[in-house]
């Protein structure tokens, strides 16, 4: 006859019977999680800020402001871009310090499964790929190439982002799908479309008024007007998919269904901003809002997804 397993001590973390000697602080995984996205998607904002303003060499070199100066320092001289890039620069900081305490509070969770505790370390490493990849931006003095990289490479961290915070929710059991086997294939076509909707959306803006420098009409060498209708078109085979989604969960649970309708209004809102933007010149704000919009497109499928399936 076996012996039962003793009781677990809450203290104790259960898979190596070793003190958690951070137990206490356990509580807070779930806010600083939720600060790791909130400061995710602001960092889009304020590069878009930075791109917007023509500020992307308001500082003319990295790591440091201006040669002999780390931060941004007023002088006769000085333009407002200096503290706009510089002030996008400080929130990179910010987020360094979210993240830090994400890799903190999850890798030593030994409680949970190793593929979710992994996923702690993200955050850091991209924050970290992002300042190299902000640093040769500069250096390149604007690159498309690599401008276009680091807004792409937000995104996946918003989605990574959602990802965790979503994973710190539920259990470490294997993952048993909520919906029928065609509703999961289309929410992971809305995943792919997503990608693809994003992407075009960066080599329409880099090919317009805002590609992010002053003395350069655009960065991309091609045709803004062609591109944006390009975009337009891929945005209404997303909305499509996500329509015959919606039909397909109706019955489904209600946390699958909440998930989509939240896409679809993400997504009308973003179609809305396009359109007003382009009969309108692209006015600064409304470019703004609508890169908003697609962090919280991207953060919005990756919901979706993830709630085809739950996990004990």
């Amino acid at each position: 006859m076996s012996t039962p397993s003793p009781a677990l001590d809450p203290a104790t973390d259960d898979r190596t019977g070793r003190p958690d000697r951070l137990a206490p602080l356990r509580r807070w995984t779930r806010p600083v999680l939720v600060a790791n996205l909130v400061a995710q998607i602001g960092i889009i904002v304020t590069g878009g800020a930075v791109r917007l303003t023509g500020s992307g060499l308001g500082c003319s070199t990295w790591p440091q402001c201006e040669p002999g100066q780390f931060a941004a320092q007023f002088h006769p001289e000085t333009t407002y871009h200096q503290f706009v890039e510089f002030g996008n620069r400080t929130l990179t900081g910010v987020l360094s310090v979210v993240a830090l305490a994400t890799l903190v509070l999850v890798w030593t969770d030994r409680s949970r499964a190793l593929s979710y505790r992994l996923l702690g370390a993200v955050p850091l490493l991209g924050v970290a790929a992002q300042a190299v990849i902000g640093g040769v931006i500069v250096l390149l003095h604007l690159h498309p190439g690599w401008v276009s990289l680091h807004f792409v490479v937000s995104a996946a961290l918003v989605a990574v982002s959602l990802l965790l915070l979503h994973r710190s929710g539920e259990g470490d059991g294997a993952p048993v799908p909520a919906v029928e086997p065609r509703s999961r294939a289309l929410a992971w076509v809305l995943y792919g479309l997503t990608a693809l909707v994003v992407v075009l959306g960066v080599i329409v803006t880099g090919s317009g008024p805002h590609s992010g420098d002053e003395e350069v009409g655009y960065r991309f060498a091609v045709d803004p007007v062609l591109m944006s209708k390009i975009h337009a078109w891929a945005v209404w085979v997303f909305v499509a998919v996500l329509v015959a989604y919606l039909v397909s969960v109706r019955r489904g649970p209600r946390e699958v269904r909440r998930a989509a309708w939240v896409l679809l209004a993400i997504t009308l809102g973003q179609g809305l901003i396009g359109y007003v933007q382009y009969f309108t010149g692209l006015p600064e704000l409304l470019v703004g809002l609508h890169m908003l919009g697609s962090a919280l497109l991207v953060a919005g499928s990756t919901r979706v997804v993830l709630t085809t399936r739950t996990r004990a």
